[in-house]
């Protein structure tokens, strides 16, 4: 574990380092300035952010979470049953897909979305080898419901998705431009980590993803990279190779 220092050089030239993403959005970051559902102002911010980088070459899926409209496990700890929960969550996480997918259009960014739970008059359902076939034509791919299945989480659904359609990387975006050893919010002296091992954040209990989530990119050495969505350029940057956020890669697990 490291702190401080650069750990993954630009690529000369403006050449991407990766051409193909998963990009992992909160349902909270669809929240903007609002209390409650979905800010199309912000879905903007982002869909301008994603028009960037595939005019570039990048192909992009994005995996979006439900937490802005509705949350399983919250609502399982006020005595829902916790499967209930999970796949209203799912259909929570359709809706804010729908919402992007509006933005994205608007953007003038072709985009699909593909629904693990199948609803067809409004989303494809989700078949691997079609959803690689739309990156390969420069579409965007939002990977909506989930894994389909209740006690997975959304950051599990990206892990999974992102092995699936063969993405170089998994961009975690997150409201801090990294991961810290506390919050930095109400620690002021929290360090930030530019680069962490998997093994880092299972033994540390980093609240980073999820422990399912975690362990499916190690074993699949699949880098994660934990960065500011807030900042309009840097999803191009992390394209680009330029050094941005937290950089979790390979080790031998702990």
């Amino acid at each position: 574990m490291s702190e401080g220092g650069p750990t993954a050089a630009g690529v000369a030239g403006g050449e991407l380092r990766f051409r193909r993403i998963l990009l992992k959005l909160s349902g909270e970051a669809l929240l903007g300035t609002r209390q409650y559902g979905v800010d199309p102002e912000f879905c903007s911010f982002i869909a301008a952010q994603v028009a960037q980088v595939v005019g570039l070459g990048v192909q992009v899926g994005i995996v979006v979470g439900g937490g802005n409209i509705f949350r399983g496990l919250a609502a399982a700890a006020r005595g829902m049953d916790r499967a209930t929960g999970d796949y209203i969550g799912m259909l929570a996480t359709v809706m804010n897909s729908l919402a992007l997918q509006d933005a994205f259009e608007r953007a003038g960014v072709t985009t699909r979305v593909m629904s693990a739970i199948a609803m067809n008059e409004v989303a494809e359902p989700y078949i691997r080898r079609r959803a690689v076939r739309h990156l390969e034509k420069g579409r965007v791919v939002i990977l909506a419901a989930g894994t389909g299945n209740p006690y997975f989480t959304t950051d599990t659904a990206a892990a999974l998705r992102a092995v699936e359609i063969g993405a170089e990387v998994l961009l975690k975006a997150t409201k801090v431009d990294g991961v810290y050893d506390a919050d930095p919010v109400s620690h002021p002296d929290a360090r930030r980590y530019d680069r962490l091992e998997f093994s880092d954040l299972l033994r540390d209990r980093l609240r980073v993803m999820d422990a399912t989530a975690v362990s499916l990119c190690m074993e699949n050495d699949l880098p994660i990279i934990v960065f500011d969505l807030n900042l309009p350029d840097n999803i191009r940057r992390v394209a680009s190779g330029e050094m941005v956020g937290t950089l979790i890669s390979g080790g031998d697990p702990a």
